[in-house]
């Protein structure tokens, strides 16, 4: 979740190198200072929320400072912005919306540009250009708002004929796993879209793979030399639940990371290939986390990329860098840099 990953960046950065601003965005679109009893954790199960009791915020285009205001107040400027560490998941942050406000304002941010971001962030598209890249997918269908209300059941006939039982459903351009289902039959399979379409009208229904779920992280070079991919982990759910859901990521002791994933070291090389070959085929920046499955016959399968993937200090990505060598505030530094070596504007 956004606030948790911003709470450990703020915590690993070292504020005697960056004049940190820590920066909320409320439900109701406010850009606020961060409150001093913000709260960044979960805490008796109940998620973190952006407090909006700071002072409101404005960007002006052009790379101007930042301003500070009130109802009724002066606006005061607290300087100028150098770059912005969007650390923030799910629609309106990591699909291309938020970088795009950023290069129209003229200022740096760490990660990927508008193109990558927003194909990352629809997971059709984004099979399409990782299959066009010569990479290996699973097989899918999507399903367009305008499809499931005129023509459903040839929709439901079509996943039941392409891609058998059982399927997972899920919000085509959703964050931290959210909206996603698991679905033996027909009736499940409309109760899946249905509950997928509470987060976005567009859905992707995908085969079931059999396999263990691999992850690798890959880190954009400083200099000329190609993006690095780290070690690969493999996932494994706790706790009883079918697959790595919002709770599995987010909650403590749902889920484990064993690093480096116990598969032979030839698949393991093909692996980290692979995903950067996935980070080059869309153009990332920075940072990314690309999710496969190793099959029981030794195959390797592309599930997806995440542009921004989650970013607590216990989050995969920086699990696999830390084990790789490269430690969490050394990781938050790296991706600063890289923001700080661009361009203000259009990449």
């Amino acid at each position: 979740m956004s606030l948790m990953g911003a709470g450990s960046v703020l915590e690993a950065i070292d504020r005697s190198k960056y004049e940190v601003i820590p920066i909320g965005i409320a439900q109701d679109g406010r850009w606020v200072l961060a409150s001093a009893d913000q709260r960044f954790q979960i805490e008796e199960g109940e998620l973190p929320a952006v407090e909006t009791t700071g002072a409101a915020l404005a960007l002006p285009s052009g790379g101007s400072s930042l301003v500070a205001y009130d109802p009724g107040s002066i606006p005061v400027e607290l300087g100028s912005v150098d770059v912005v560490f969007p650390v923030m998941h799910g629609p309106f942050a990591e699909d291309g919306t938020i970088q795009g406000l950023l290069e129209m304002a003229g200022v740096r941010y760490v990660g990927s540009g508008v193109l990558a971001s927003a194909v990352g962030m629809d997971k059709g598209y984004m099979k399409t250009v990782l299959a066009a890249a010569g990479l290996p997918i699973g097989r899918y269908v999507v399903v367009r708002d305008r499809d499931w209300r005129l023509d459903r059941d040839r929709v439901v006939k079509e996943a039941e004929e392409q891609l058998g039982w059982p399927v997972f459903v899920k919000p085509a351009r959703a964050g931290s796993s959210q909206g996603i289902s698991k679905a033996h039959d027909r009736a499940e399979l409309e109760r899946a879209v249905e509950f997928a379409r509470q987060h976005d009208p567009k859905v992707l229904i995908e085969e079931a793979m059999t396999g263990r779920e691999v992850e690798c992280a890959v880190l954009e070079s400083l200099g000329d030399d190609p993006p690095a991919a780290s070690a690969p982990g493999e996932v494994r759910v706790e706790g009883g639940q079918e697959f790595f859901d919002f709770e599995a990521k987010y909650y403590p002791d749902q889920m484990s990371l064993t690093v480096p994933a116990d598969i032979p070291a030839e698949a393991a090389e093909e692996l980290r290939a692979m995903a950067v070959r996935a980070f080059e085929a869309l153009e990332c920046e920075g940072l990314a986390r690309v999710d496969f499955f190793y099959t029981p016959d030794g195959r390797l399968v592309l599930n997806e990329i995440n542009t921004m993937p989650g970013f607590t200090a216990l989050s995969v990505a920086p699990q696999l860098w830390a084990a790789s060598g490269l430690p969490y505030p050394a990781l938050v530094d790296r991706l600063v840099q890289l923001a700080l070596n661009r361009s203000p504007g259009l990449r």
